[in-house]
């Protein structure tokens, strides 16, 4: 089935454009979420809003791109090299890059910038530790030895492809890394803005690449998704960008287009290796054959949602099909149960099992945390708590803040948990998966997933790096450490088509205006 819709889908993107909505010509209107409080000023690299990252991303360049299908990409850099068996990474810039007030762009101003988020992700005393805080992990230090060359090195036991990932981060120029508003060298500049009402940007005039067509972008910031689709009901902006799910009311049409946009944030069923019975792998694998992810993705989220079995998404490069695995399939979650020693003794439709010298019952606890937007995660739990009573379960469903989860997650007071993991950009899934690692709240240990993770982490080749990837999630597929239920989508509503991009992404939402046109 997914093979089918992926050729529906090919072909619909192939279809033009311009059929549903009329090409952009040299400025656009584009509506978002921003609140003052939340983004007083411009900090590209700290920022706190989803939306205004999709602005920083023209206004900022990078060494690193990442492309359509998720591979890394010379940007800045025109090229790289390892050494040391991707220890060190050598990145040479390209020529007459500039800042947009017409000041070169060197390799210093690259290593100031990755040193000072680096500085700051160490720092025990600052809270906000930023957006790109994650890169320690990955990156021990920068050096320039001249003006074109910069180079890498990995951090102890990350000599790996995941490198290139973590050199997305926005180039400043040395002197304005700390500072409020800085300049950037992107295709547009900032010419005004106003905190929690509008941001102006205009074609950079000293960009290094072909001038853009559309020259001016109005960001225009609303309160809250009700306003803001409310503004693009009425035409008073050309574009929206939003995660809610009443947007997927709108649907393609002569004057507008529904474009779906994949988010980092994925939803999961997570399950407490270390309470009876979910240290057992049949359970587990029950519990993952009796969730009809489909349903609840049409049902709670309205079809807002990307394929993900494991946490791979089924857009990335790096993906691998498993899909006879992880169908929806009540009768072989029947049959892993009665495998496993689950029979229903006593008639009362929740199964039992003879552990030591007692009767256990299958009832088990799941708790949930609600997004302050969205009611939509409450009512994944009462579907699922629907499914596996079908084949036995009996779950009762306890209702929590955000701080309450966490501290059950921290703590592993919980058995199920409904909530969700913000993912890095960083295809690497051990965090999670690895023993003892920070987002291993399951308590999973597997000496195969721990050893798989840690070959992944010195693939400096990109072949090697999908051939592991590969490996992990078909051990994810066996072990089943908790259910991926789907990555959450959002939808650009938009009247004028602005880019020709093959996938948009949250954070990069703009990605591809600066060559619309040409």
């Amino acid at each position: 089935m997914k093979k089918r819709l992926l050729c529906l889908l090919l072909v619909l993107m192939q279809l033009p454009l311009f059929a549903f909505a009329e090409n952009v010509t040299d400025s656009l209107i584009v509506g978002m979420v921003s609140l003052e409080s939340r983004t007083p000023e411009i900090r590209p690299l700290f920022p706190q809003e989803a939306g205004i990252m999709s602005l920083y991303g023209v206004i900022y360049e990078s060494l690193v791109t990442i492309d359509d299908s998720g591979v890394p990409q010379p940007y800045l850099a025109e090229s790289w090299s390892q050494t040391g068996s991707g220890n060190t990474w050598t990145f040479t810039l390209r020529d007459n890059l500039t800042f947009s007030d017409g000041t070169p762009l060197t390799a210093g101003d690259v290593v100031a910038t990755l040193n000072h988020i680096l500085s700051v992700a160490k720092n025990d005393e600052v809270a906000d530790k930023g957006f790109y805080q994650n890169y320690r992990y990955v990156i021990a230090s920068a050096s320039a030895p001249d003006d074109k060359t910069v180079i890498i090195k990995a951090a102890e036991g990350r000599d790996y492809y995941g490198v290139l990932y973590c050199l997305t981060f926005p180039v400043l120029p040395a002197s304005q890394v700390d500072m409020p508003n800085p300049i950037g060298s992107g295709p547009y500049v900032v010419t005004s803005f106003v905190p929690g009402e509008q941001m102006l940007l205009s074609a950079n005039p000293n960009w290094w690449q072909m001038q853009p067509q559309v020259q001016y972008i109005t960001a225009t910031f609303y309160p809250n998704n009700k306003e803001l689709i409310n503004a693009y009901e009425y035409g008073q902006v050309d574009t929206a960008f939003t995660r809610s799910v009443a947007a997927a009311q709108y649907k393609s049409g002569i004057n507008s287009l529904s474009i779906a946009y994949s988010t980092r944030q994925l939803e999961v069923l997570l399950l407490n290796h270390t309470a009876f019975p979910l240290d057992s792998v049949k359970v587990r694998q029950a519990i993952r054959y009796a969730i009809n992810i489909n349903l609840i993705s049409q049902n709670v989220y309205m079809g807002m949602t990307l394929d993900a079995d494991t946490p791979v998404p089924s857009e990335s490069w790096l993906y691998y099909d498993q899909e006879s695995t992880f169908v929806y399939n009540p009768d072989k979650a029947r049959q892993l149960l009665e495998e496993d020693g689950w029979t229903d003794m006593d008639g009362d439709g929740t199964l039992d099992k003879v552990v030591g010298d007692g009767v256990k019952h299958l009832h088990l606890q799941l708790c949930v945390y609600e997004d302050p937007e969205n009611d939509v995660r409450f009512e994944t739990a009462n579907m699922i708590v629907d499914m596996l009573a079908d084949v036995g379960i009996t779950v009762k469903p306890t209702t929590m803040n955000y701080a309450e989860v966490s501290e059950e997650l921290k703590t592993g007071g919980f058995e199920l948990a409904v909530c969700a993991f913000q993912m890095d950009i960083l295809p690497d899934y051990g965090f999670m998966l690895r023993k003892g690692n920070t987002g291993n709240y399951m308590k999973y240990v597997s000496s195969d997933m721990t050893s798989l993770v840690d070959t992944l982490r010195t693939n400096e080749d990109q072949s090697d790096f999908a051939y592991t990837t590969q490996a992990i999630q078909q051990q994810f597929a066996y072990d089943a450490p908790f259910v991926c239920l789907f990555y959450r989508q959002g939808s650009v509503l938009t009247r004028k088509m602005y880019t020709t991009v093959r996938t948009l992404r949250e954070f990069e939402l703009l990605r591809g205006i600066q060559n619309f046109g040409r």
